[in-house]
This record gives structure tokens, sequence and C-alpha cells, in this order.
């Protein structure tokens, strides 16, 4: 399983919204960045990640699952841009913001704190553990697929 972060601005789509497309979830599209769709590329149903406020609140705020795989993006007249399917699995308790991310040693190469514009980038296993355990989150609970 591997582990990643998606971004959205709360005024577009927000935790509240994705929460409740339940179990089927919904496409995480309009992502038009070459590097962010090749990630949606390599995600496998069931991998983790982190639902992540931008620009309002900028926090992590919840914990989705990849239900289904890369594919065309619905919203777009390319082809070649495609997208994933998630589900939300649960909140973050406490949200942790970008702030308090930064001032976290053990998070200094997060991808998030060194190039924080990306929409969709990956999360290492320790990474997502000890930002779980930050917000409240038990990572076992938040790690099983």
């Amino acid at each position: 399983m591997r582990y990643w972060l998606y971004k959205s601005e709360p005024a577009t789509w927000s935790w509240d919204q994705q929460k409740q497309k339940g179990a089927s979830g919904e496409e995480w599209t309009g992502v038009r960045n070459y590097q962010a769709r090749n990630f949606m590329r390599e995600m496998k149903r069931g991998d983790r990640g982190f639902f992540y406020h931008s620009n309002e609140g900028k926090a992590v705020v919840g914990i989705v699952e990849v239900v289904k795989e890369a594919h065309a993006d619905s919203t777009a007249d390319d082809p070649k841009w495609e997208c994933v399917d998630i589900r939300a699995v649960m909140d973050v308790p406490e949200p942790v913001t970008l702030d308090r991310i930064k001032a976290e040693p053990a998070l200094t190469d997060m991808v998030l704190v060194n190039n924080s514009r990306l929409s969709v980038q990956p999360v290492t296993e320790e990474e997502f553990a000890h930002v779980c355990a930050m917000g409240g989150v038990d990572p076992q609970s938040a790690m099983k697929g």
C-alpha cells in the first residue's frame, strides 16, 4: 500500500462534500499537472491518503482511500488527463495545519513542506503515521486497507 495527499480548496470541494459521497466515493477531477496526474496513474485500489484543505485552513482534515484506479477524467476534453476515485474513510479529529507540519523535524522531507503547490503528492508510510498521530488518529487503524 502507498500513501498520498490530495489538496482541495474547501470552497471548490470540501471534506464534508467528500464524506457525503459515501462508499462509492468521487472522481478526483480537474488535475492538469503532469506530475500529479502521473502520481494518480501509480495509485492502486486500497491506497490511503490525506484530504488536505488548501488556501482556507491549510490543514489535513481527513483520511481517504482509492476506490477506482486511474481512468479518463470526466471533466477533461483531452484524454491525456486522468483521475482516480477516492472515498472518505475517517475524519482527522484535530486538523493538522501546514504550520504544524513544517515545525515538525520528522517531516522536513515531506513533499508538502518542499512543494506545497502540487495538488496530488506522495506521502511516505512514516510521514503518514506521524501526521495521523499529530491529528489524533490511530495510525494503525488509518493505515488498514
